[in-house]
Parts: structure tokens; C-alpha cells; sequence
């Protein structure tokens, strides 16, 4: 019996519009056997060639091992799965011609099972939870930048991943995660934290929902509400979202 039903959508951006350029987000959500939420979501680097590919990698491979593996991974497994991941872009890139760099992309992951949750981060975006149906939300993973305005860290890096893992001893009652499109809609930067009433409304739209899985029509009005008049005005960058709740 499925465990867990969720909602995720991407919107391209209206700067990618304007220049008629391709979304560069990716994001991939499912359920693998015995009711384990896999969830992976990738911006790719404005200034990268191509990077909307880097990030349709990461999420393609990351969450396929995951599902191999069958079980919430540790850190190094996961270290392991980094360094494939970065094998294939290197290899995808010499193919073409490129540079690793051509291909830069953040990571936002996790799985979770009955007993427990593992989060993985590479970069901007962010991943929060809940605990218990009306509780508070927390961001598990906050959004980190690099060294200058406007800059983080990709899974490409020369100078090696800067990659951040949690593991929880309890699972979520609901998890979500996002794209640096909306991070500054969603989050409070003066207390790093996450007010609950945006995350509230998101996964409380299932709420009612008996269907197990992808909500494809709540998917499809979070489709449109990220690309609204009232979030465009407020961001021109590519958004992406994933909000899972456990049944």
C-alpha cells in the first residue's frame, strides 16, 4: 500500500522567457518498494551552457540508485553516489566537447521510510519538514551561498562538492523542497526559518485526498500558481517544488 502522496511542479522563469531560454530546473519524485519516498530536486547555473542538463543528471541518476539501493542511504554511500554522478557529467561533457563546469547544478535530496529520513544538499534551495500534522515546519537544510552576491556551490565544483547530509530518527509527517526560484518567497532569511502558513496550505491541499501518489491535478494548480502574476512579480528565476505528505 502506497505511503505517501505528494505535488511537485516546475516553472520556467520569466528572465528565460524574456531571452527565450530553456527552464534549467529538474526534479524527479516517487515511491520505490515498501513505501519509501525518493525526492531529488536540481537547479542548473544560469551562467552554464548546459547546465539544464547537468541538472536532469543529477536528478535522473541520484534518485535510480537510490531506488537500486532499496534502503535510506548513510553519508558515504551517498559520497559514493556523488562521485558517479560527477564520472557521468565528466563523461557526458568530454562527449560533447565541454567542461564539467558547462554542466553546473545544485542538489536538493531525500528518502525516506518509516523509520527514518536522509537529506542531502549540494548549494541554494532548501529542504524543510514537518513533524506532526499541524505543527511547525523546520528547514532541515538551509540555502547556502558562495563567496560573492548571487553565487553557491554545484556538484560540478573543481575544487570538489561541498555537500551537507542529515539523517533523522523519525520520518516526516511532510517534507518539502525547492529551488532558489521561490526560496526567499517561503522563507524568513532574518530567523532561517520556515513560517508554516505557505507550507501549511501546500500540504494541506491533500489533505482530503485519498488518491495514493502524484496528485496530478493539485500538481497542475501548483504548475499554474508558480507561474502567477503574484509570484512573477516577485522572482524571475526558474521555480521548482516538491511537498510530500505520508498517508
Amino acid at each position: 500500500m502506497s505511503k505517501w502522496k505528494w505535488i511537485a511542479a516546475s516553472r520556467r522563469g520569466t528572465s528565460h522567457e524574456r531571452s527565450n531560454t530553456h527552464r534549467q530546473d529538474a526534479y524527479r519524485c516517487f515511491e520505490s518498494r515498501y513505501g519509501r519516498l525518493i525526492a531529488a530536486v536540481s537547479d542548473g547555473a544560469g551562467s552554464a551552457s548546459h547546465s539544464r542538463y547537468g541538472a536532469a543528471i543529477t536528478c535522473r541518476l541520484l534518485t535510480n540508485r537510490a531506488r537500486a539501493h532499496g534502503k535510506v542511504p548513510n553519508r558515504n554511500l551517498f559520497e559514493e553516489w556523488i562521485d558517479e554522478l560527477r564520472d557521468s557529467i565528466a563523461s557526458t561533457a568530454t562527449r560533447h566537447g565541454l567542461q564539467m563546469r558547462d554542466f553546473a547544478a545544485t542538489m536538493l535530496f531525500a528518502m525516506s521510510d518509516a523509520r527514518s529520513l536522509f537529506v542531502a544538499h549540494v548549494g541554494d534551495g532548501a529542504i524543510v519538514r514537518q513533524d506532526d500534522p499541524g505543527g511547525q515546519w523546520e528547514c532541515v537544510s538551509w540555502p547556502e551561498s558562495g563567496e560573492y552576491a548571487s553565487t553557491t556551490f554545484f556538484v560540478t565544483d573543481n575544487a570538489g562538492v561541498r555537500l551537507r547530509t542529515s539523517t533523522f530518527d523519525n520520518p516526516p509527517h511532510a517534507i518539502a523542497l525547492f529551488s532558489d526560484g521561490i526560496e526567499r518567497l517561503v522563507l524568513d532569511f532574518a530567523s532561517q526559518s520556515a513560517p508554516s502558513g505557505f507550507f501549511d496550505t501546500m500540504s494541506g491541499a491533500m489533505k482530503d485526498s485519498e488518491l495514493p501518489g502524484a496528485q496530478r491535478v493539485l500538481s497542475r494548480q501548483l504548475h499554474s500558481y508558480l507561474g502567477s502574476p503574484k509570484i512573477n512579480e516577485r522572482t524571475d528565476d526558474d521555480k521548482t517544488m516538491i511537498v510530500a505528505v505520508r498517508r
